[in-house]
């Protein structure tokens, strides 16, 4: 099975209490295909600037399971990202934004991505999210990611894509700014009532929820010690929970959860380096053995 992603590939400046690191490669669709690539195939859409490094591009297209048909390189520059963590290092502060080719992005699914089973609308907004929607065919899953920006911009078309997907991915700060609610739980289920059959909402350090017609999951976040960078983490979580739901091929309440699991597993590791550092370096027998720790970890006995 493939799973099929749409989002944004950035250069990013970044700073951090651990360093900085300058023009690195970053972006929801590029954090997000890295981590699902560990499970599945992926085919990954997206559109960047001549002024894209030629090592960046070479990094996707050469990564095992990235499909890059769909990247695009267009007139201009990438969409670029400065941004600053101090004290709470689960909110970045922004310091500037160029959307640059991104501000225009119009995505063209390439034909052979079209009838992808699982499909991943990565961080943009609502109306280019649709605009993908309308050229997949029949897809088994369709999940898409969200932000204050749209929420605040773009609330009517957001809430209309909520009600032709499957699943929402979201921070809490944003589930508590959609739903205008001050209770998470609260958020959870009136999020699905808007149209979604799952919400999976982010908790940074502490975790993630699944809201279903199920019932809730609790999942709290692997610990580590060695907190480098959390750009791209949320990303990370998205990329392990649908690239292994696209290698069980299943949407069983089980699987959804060893999915989180998997999900958080990944995070854990990108947020110890700059960028996607710590993923080049790591191997899926890496994250399966991470994996086994952090099940060991939540057993009661």
């Amino acid at each position: 099975m493939s799973l099929l992603v749409v989002g944004s590939i950035a250069i990013d400046s970044v700073e951090t209490p651990s360093g900085q690191a300058q023009e690195a490669l970053g972006g929801s669709a590029s954090y997000f295909s890295y981590a699902a690539s560990y499970f599945c195939p992926v085919r990954l859409v997206g559109v960047v600037g001549q002024d894209f490094p030629d090592e960046y591009l070479r990094l996707l297209q050469n990564r095992e399971n990235i499909d890059t048909a769909g990247v695009k390189v267009e007139p201009g520059k990438t969409f670029r990202w400065r941004g600053k963590y101090k004290g709470d290092m689960n909110v970045a502060e922004t310091l500037d934004v160029e959307l640059n080719v991104f501000g225009s992005f119009d995505p063209d699914i390439p034909a052979t991505f079209r009838e992808t089973p699982y499909v991943f609308l990565a961080n943009g907004s609502p109306t280019v999210q649709r605009k993908v929607l309308h050229q997949v065919k029949s897809p088994k899953l369709v999940v898409a990611d969200t932000m204050n920006l749209w929420i605040e911009t773009a609330r009517h078309d957001l809430l209309d894509l909520l009600k032709q997907v499957d699943g929402l991915i979201l921070n809490d700060q944003e589930a508590l700014m959609l739903t205008e609610t001050t209770q998470l739980v609260a958020a959870g289920k009136k999020i699905l009532a808007l149209g979604p059959k799952f919400v999976i909402v982010k908790k940074g350090e502490h975790g993630a929820m699944l809201f279903s017609d199920d019932g809730i999951y609790a999942l709290p976040a692997f610990p580590t010690d060695k907190l480098v960078d959390p750009t791209g983490a949320g990303d990370s979580f998205a990329g392990g929970v649908m690239g292994y739901l696209t290698y069980a091929d299943k949407l069983d309440g089980e699987t959804f959860k060893s999915a989180m699991a998997y999900g958080s597993v990944v995070a854990s590791i990108n947020v110890e380096g700059f960028s996607l550092a710590r993923f080049k370096e790591t191997t899926r027998h890496d994250i399966d053995t991470r994996f086994s720790k952090y099940r060991d970890m939540l057993k009661l006995v």
